[in-house]
């Protein structure tokens, strides 16, 4: 789709800090990140909301997801990573993974406002390298 960041990033036209990357989905670390480990899931064929992704490709990410959330607690040390959906600022279906430093991070009553924390490069390149491996360990996944 012309004019889409995420069909950019997905098609390599923009650069991204790419952490899995199949014929079906892209995964990057967030450009403006909530928290360290921050990752985003996106189609790589456009859809605009997630209610309108093929079945197969929703559980595909969720799967990456869930294998993401692993790694990530094992790297950060937090028992939950949050796994969600939001649509208010790119219209491409996207999904979220990220550490949750307090149960109560992302709820339905608690939303992250600014200011985000400012991570230095090399405090957001550590969890690439890590979460690339575990990608690559999944790269079979077959629903």
């Amino acid at each position: 789709m012309p004019g889409c960041i995420f069909c950019s990033i997905a098609a390599g036209e923009i650069s991204a800090a790419i952490v899995f990357r199949d014929e079906q989905l892209v995964a990057f670390m967030d450009s403006s990140p909530i928290r360290r480990g921050h990752v985003q899931i996106v189609p790589r064929a456009h859809f605009e909301t997630f209610d309108v992704l093929p079945p197969e490709l929703l559980n595909r990410m969720s799967l990456l997801a869930q294998r993401l959330a692993a790694r990530l607690k094992q790297m950060t040390g937090v028992e939950r990573v949050a796994f969600l959906f939001t649509g208010g600022d790119v219209p491409h279906a996207h999904a979220h993974v990220l550490p949750m430093v307090e149960a109560t991070d992302i709820t339905s009553g608690q939303y992250i406002l600014p200011p985000k924390p400012q991570l230095s490069s090399a405090h957001l390149r550590q969890p690439l390298d890590e979460l690339r491996a575990v990608a690559r360990e999944i790269g079979e996944i077959r629903l």
